[in-house]
């Protein structure tokens, strides 16, 4: 009787031919620390580094910024790598290089160490977060790409839910110079290790794939201009710009938006944490009921679940309830999302490309997702808080699905019309 090896069985991952499961489970461990230790941890040390820095609130969240506009800035060059199988040293450097700077990030003593940090935080992100490993799944396993992108995300999905307060926890007990100091930790003995021994064995030139049956065939090589030229492409790119700017400039703020809900401390901690939960939740659930489901229909309906979330924040007046509803919806839609937004350029564009259609947009993304945490930070005032933030987000949001359902319909009805001819 044939043994069948549990998804955690390091040995069923070869160099060559790994199986979709256990590669993208173990790769996952690192999408969560680097989320975590990075992304979600910046809300938890702007409050201690604004009082010990002398900063303002625009001040600290253009840290943020800079760190987003330098991921953008290298998505192009990093897509470009990758697409050419230089993933594993793409990926080890990149968390060698993100526990230098979360090391470097303690002993900042200045506005201009604090960004110059931030900075490389941002080109570190470029190269470990989920832009990067869509990418080389994509590449690896080109004909289930949505699956495996799915499972992956079920682990980074959870890292607010254990770093926000693990993190705060650290910054408690050890002071947030010395918190750093183990997050920094946590990217050299863990994710450096993942990325070096997992990603051995990538292929230097791609393997042309057919495109999916879902957009339209191709028999031949496509130029990446050619995509450049056609209106899928920049709808998506709206698309993925309007839920950008919504899906960063939230985190960065979002315990001090619910510290103006009146929510108690505990709270404050506990909902934000539990985003992550809600998220994963999402992406079972879709794990689970994928393959009973009009993947276009999934894709046309999941961008809704924020600006619905937004609707009850904006309409509640940061009333708890209204809090408590928006991070339900913010949850589910933002889990749900990463997995459209992973998917939408291969399914509606072009598969052979992913890694520098997604990098194209390297830019207007990053001056997107750097400008939207400080213009937060900028609309906020004593009187009404982030009353009118919050409404020209839920404004991006609205105009992001609208360009979604545009791109969708022009991709299908292109495949359509390829079909018949």
């Amino acid at each position: 009787m044939r043994r069948i090896r549990p998804f955690w069985d390091l040995t069923r991952i070869t160099h060559h031919a790994p199986d979709l499961a256990p590669f993208a489970v173990w790769l996952s461990w690192a999408q969560l620390i680097t989320w975590g230790s990075v992304f979600y941890t910046f809300s938890l040390v702007m409050g201690p580094v604004e009082r010990e820095l002398g900063l303002s609130r625009a001040d600290a969240s253009l840290g943020f910024s800079l760190a987003l506009l330098a991921d953008g800035l290298m998505a192009y060059p990093v897509g470009r790598w990758i697409d050419r199988g230089h993933e594993r040293r793409v990926m080890t450097w990149g968390s060698a290089w993100v526990g230098l700077c979360l090391f470097a990030h303690s002993f900042v003593d200045s506005l201009a160490g604090f960004y110059a940090v931030w900075l490389g935080l941002g080109l570190g992100m470029s190269a470990t977060l989920y832009a990067p490993v869509f990418a080389v799944v994509t590449r690896r396993f080109p004909n289930d790409f949505r699956r495996a992108i799915i499972i992956m995300t079920f682990l980074g999905g959870l890292a607010s839910t254990v770093f926000i307060p693990l993190s705060s926890w650290l910054i408690q007990s050890l002071g947030w110079r010395h918190a750093l100091w183990v997050l920094a930790l946590l990217q050299w003995v863990i994710c450096l290790p993942l990325h070096a021994w997992l990603l051995q064995g990538a292929a230097k030139k791609k393997t042309l794939a057919t495109e999916s049956a879902n957009t339209h065939v191709q028999t031949k090589p496509v130029s990446i201009q050619v995509h450049l030229k056609r209106a899928p492409f920049w709808l998506l790119a709206g698309f993925m710009l309007m839920t950008a700017i919504v899906s960063s400039a939230l985190p960065a703020h979002m315990v001090s938006l619910l510290e103006e809900a009146h929510l108690s401390p505990a709270w404050v901690i506990a909902i934000p944490a539990s985003i992550g939960a809600i998220q994963v939740l999402g992406r079972f659930l879709l794990f689970l009921f994928e393959k009973h489901l009009d993947v276009h229909a999934a894709n046309k309906w999941i961008p809704c679940l924020v600006p619905v979330g937004l609707v009850f924040l904006v309409a509640g007046g940061l009333a708890p309830w209204a809090a408590l509803l928006f991070v339900t919806f913010y949850g589910l839609g933002n889990g749900l999302n990463t997995i459209v937004k992973g998917t939408a350029m291969a399914q509606y564009v072009s598969r052979d490309h992913v890694g520098q259609l997604n990098g194209v947009l390297g830019v207007p993304l990053a001056m997107g997702r750097a400008v939207a945490p400080w213009a937060l930070g900028l609309m906020w005032t004593p009187e009404v808080g982030y009353t009118h933030g919050l409404r020209w987000l839920l404004l991006a949001g609205v105009l992001g699905v609208a360009c979604l359902w545009w791109a969708q319909k022009s991709a299908l009805q292109a495949h359509t019309k390829a079909l018949t001819n």
